[in-house]
């Protein structure tokens, strides 16, 4: 009797158990357009999310959940890596990032050419005396320590960085042209090493700029060898966009090839208009290499104007020292007329927009061309462009109109095509509204998918979901992003592809893309009905070479 009844009970247990109400998801996206992030078609269907993960994907209707989302008529997919990020500073100021996150942005990739650490207390004095609008305390020293400052600080999007070589460069040579020695080609190295254990992708190099421009190929060699063993990748900014644009892209694939290493082109273009009949020979230099077997990649904005600093316009020798240096040549009356004399315009003075200022009293001039200002001084476009600088005592923030339209569909066409801002990350309000920029930090995703998909079809949706999603995630060897994917990192985004558009213009870059209606980073909603809900969920992705615990 006794068994009789201990089977009873364990049936009735038994029971109980099936009968046991399943646990609802914390939140169900019902009825979307799902694109997973690897070019593949859309399909109807859920998306479950528990804490920081992708729980299911599919037909969820007999499902439940804590929160659901209706998105029907709406596209859903992973969120968005911006391979070129400037949001370092802007973070510090406003971790929202909203106008990223605004656009889908889940991942600011940051460092081109220059990082946020490892910093020496020379570099750190330097940096605090150049703050303009945005001032903070330097409380780091390292890369890693930079990352670890802004997640414990707080920031709504994932952050990741490479390390930069002119960040390198200025640690152990300052601003030195000249080839290292050994012993301080040794330390480079030993903080290559240091910045790939903390997490970096690896190595970055800005050459048109100082001092990263100062490193030979061999030297870039040497140090993207440190970054192979970590099994990262290397980026430029190529030592040209212009006349030499062929060379310098063969530099860099030489370089990826001698190092044995993944090399990606920043915002690859052909600048300036005699130049924009060498892209198809620049293109045609990188699936030459990839047909090799080398992984060479490339990223692009979406927009046929550049922004960087005016003094790129000065001859070399007037930069080599940093700009300290430049000023005090300019100090100099036989220097000065000699580098107003050398100054060349790869577009003319008219098609020159000035954006950003130091000092306030100069602010007037935003939104001016170099032409109209020139004008207005009754001085030619090259004393002027001097001139300015040295009044400012910086670089001038400016936007060079300077590429092919019929350029941009072509390279966006490219199957190994990601996609980037160059820029920072702002809200337009408060100090971001003290300074012009470029649209593109409002509205480079956007424009994608609302201009070159929506309205010109130049690639498909699911196309462009992959160069924002996929493509970049498996290029930085990412672990659990990029895709829609069960048991991936909540990475979810949800917009109208109908609607979604950049809403920035030249004269009033700061503005807010509309379209994206949610977005959730480590499966906190960041975006909620296309407003920010203040959450700051982001965290540190690091690269494939980090020694800590494994994600």
């Amino acid at each position: 009797m006794t068994n009789i009844l201990r089977s009873l009970c364990l049936i009735l247990l038994g029971l109980l158990f099936s009968c046991k109400t399943e646990k609802p998801f914390d939140i169900i996206i019902r009825n979307g357009d799902i694109i997973i992030g690897d070019a593949s078609n859309s399909f109807k269907g859920d998306v479950a999310i528990n804490a920081d993960t992708i729980a299911a994907i599919g037909d969820l209707k007999n499902k439940k959940a804590l929160k659901e989302i209706d998105a029907t008529g709406l596209t859903v997919a992973p969120g968005f890596i911006n391979m070129l990020s400037w949001a370092n500073v802007s973070l510090i100021e406003d971790g929202r990032s909203q106008g990223d996150i605004r656009q889908g942005v889940t991942l600011e990739v940051l460092g081109e050419g220059r990082s946020m650490g490892p910093l020496n207390e020379i570099m750190k004095k330097n940096m605090l005396e150049s703050q303009q609008n945005i001032k903070y305390d330097i409380e780091w020293n390292s890369l890693g320590e930079y990352l670890e400052f802004l997640e414990n600080k707080g920031v709504s999007t994932n952050i990741a960085s490479f390390v930069g070589n002119g960040t390198l460069r200025e640690y152990v040579m300052n601003y030195e042209n000249r080839v290292p020695t050994e012993d301080e080609l040794n330390k480079m190295k030993e903080l290559t090493k240091e910045a790939m254990e903390e997490g970096a992708m690896g190595l970055s190099t800005s050459l048109i700029y100082v001092p990263s421009g100062h490193a030979s190929t061999e030297e870039i060699i040497e140090l993207t060898k440190i970054v192979s063993q970590y099994n990262g990748m290397y980026i430029s900014h190529i030592r040209d966009e212009e006349e030499h644009l062929l060379e310098a892209v063969k530099e860099l694939i030489d370089i990826s090839k001698e190092a044995d290493v993944p090399g990606e082109i920043y915002h690859f273009k052909a600048s300036g208009t005699a130049n924009w009949g060498l892209l198809d020979s620049a293109i045609q230099l990188v699936n030459d290499a990839r047909k090799k077997g080398l992984a060479i990649t490339t990223d692009m904005y979406m927009y046929n104007a550049s922004s960087t600093g005016l003094n790129v316009l000065l001859p070399s020798w007037a930069k080599e020292g940093g700009h300290s240096k430049t000023i005090e040549l300019m100090n100099d009356p036989i220097k000065k007329k000699k580098m107003i004399k050398e100054i060349t315009f790869h577009v003319p003075p008219e098609k020159i927009l000035l954006v950003g200022f130091r000092n306030k009293t100069m602010r007037n001039l935003i939104g001016m061309t170099l032409a109209e200002v020139a004008a207005e001084r009754n001085k030619d476009a090259a004393e002027t462009v001097v001139d300015l600088i040295k009044e400012d005592d910086s670089r001038i923030q400016v936007v060079y109109f300077s590429m092919s339209e019929e350029n941009i569909k072509k390279k966006l066409a490219l199957p190994y095509m990601s996609i980037c801002s160059d820029a920072g990350s702002y809200t337009n309000e408060g100090v971001f509204l003290e300074q012009s920029t470029h649209p593109r930090a409002y509205g480079s995703f956007a424009r994608l998918l609302g201009h070159f998909v929506r309205e010109e079809q130049v690639i498909s949706l699911e196309e462009a979901i992959y160069k924002l999603t996929g493509l970049p995630a498996n290029n930085l060897k990412l672990k659990k992003r990029g895709s829609l994917k069960e048991g991936f990192y909540a990475d979810v985004v949800v917009f109208d592809a109908n609607t979604i558009k950049a809403n920035g213009t030249f004269k009033e870059p700061h503005q807010y893309a509309t379209g994206m209606k949610h977005v959730f980073v480590n499966g906190t909603q960041v975006i909620e009905g296309e407003e920010h809900t203040n959450n700051f969920p982001g965290r540190i992705v690091r690269g494939p070479g980090w020694t800590g615990k494994k994600e």
